[in-house]
């Protein structure tokens, strides 16, 4: 049996005018920035398309930039009747996810990812935070690298378990710097920082988290129409599960994306649509599995080249 994913990017992947193309085709797509924009009262379509990088870079800008980013491809693709069965995202990610699924309306996710991109920005304790992928190393060498750096440097966690061999840390600059320099001389294929700032998904995100969980509280949680596999365990969520805490705890929490691939690999899915800005998620299927089938949805070509396919196929 044929199962399909989407997948949703997270931070880091914007670029100005991405979903531009879309925008200006499909009417569907232009509603879902002209609802971002009534709900939030700033222009989200000029943020995306004519805002200069800068402004697009800051956290509260770059998190409900890459959400209604994807949600207008989503819409595209509902009117073609291209569906999922099984959904996950990269951190900010996963609100698109619980959103497609059901579980959070439109409306509350859009002004819950301004909130979550103004508390995050807002809350960033003071210091020089950087985060930095390590390529080629097992999960048990980078930790242990940054517990050696943590004790003779300074902070550093290790924030994202991307897929096999790869793992994204986050911390002090010195510490992350030194970090780079251990992965290196234990053989990592490659240890760069990485275009962000801030010591997301650690510990120093708990004042960031107490604030956000009073907004969680304010949005309605419906039921899960399809599965949703979680950052926090790479498990999906259940009936049972208090998912404002899970998502309040995501902010502190590493994301196991690894983990995430892992479940949706045991549990069938042959099929993996990337749907937003850039093909990093897509990277991590094929480092996971060369079997599987992969498609991005990052732009008004790709879009059509999937909606083609699909209609065809």
């Amino acid at each position: 049996m044929n199962r399909t994913a989407f997948l949703f990017p997270g931070q880091g992947t914007q670029v100005v005018g991405m979903g531009k193309e879309i925008y200006e085709k499909y009417e569907e797509a232009k509603e879902v920035y002209n609802k971002a924009s009534k709900i939030l009262d700033i222009d989200v379509a000029k943020l995306c398309f004519d805002g200069n990088e800068e402004e697009l870079n800051k956290t509260e800008n770059t998190q409900i930039a890459i959400l209604i980013t994807s949600l207008a491809m989503l819409e595209v693709l509902r009117k073609n009747n291209i569906e999922a069965d099984i959904v996950a995202g990269l951190s900010l990610g996963e609100y698109t996810a619980l959103i497609y699924a059901g579980v959070i309306s439109i409306e509350d996710g859009i002004s819950l990812i301004r909130k979550r991109g103004q508390i995050m920005q807002n809350n960033i304790p003071e210091g020089n935070w950087k985060m930095a992928a390590i390529i080629g190393l097992e999960n048990e060498t980078v930790e242990e690298i940054c517990m050696e750096a943590n004790e003779i440097i300074g902070f550093c966690k290790p924030a994202n378990y991307n897929c096999p061999g790869q793992v994204v840390v986050s911390g002090e600059e010195k510490a992350i710097e030194t970090v780079i320099d251990m992965a290196n001389e234990r053989g990592a294929k490659k240890a760069i920082l990485l275009n962000t700032s801030g010591p997301f998904h650690t510990i120093k995100l708990e004042k960031a988290k107490q604030e956000f969980q009073k907004e969680l509280e304010k949005v309605n949680i419906g039921k899960t129409k399809i599965e949703v596999v979680r950052n926090i365990d790479g498990r999906t969520y259940g009936e049972e599960d208090d998912i404002r805490d899970i998502l309040a705890r995501h902010m502190l929490s590493p994301v196991r994306f690894d983990e995430t691939i892992k479940y949706m690999l045991n549990d069938g899915v042959d099929t993996f649509i990337e749907i937003g800005p850039g093909k990093t998620l897509t990277g991590f299927i094929k480092r996971a599995s060369k079997e599987v089938k992969t498609a991005n949805v990052n732009d008004l070509e790709s879009l059509e080249q999937l909606v083609s396919y699909e209609s065809n196929g």
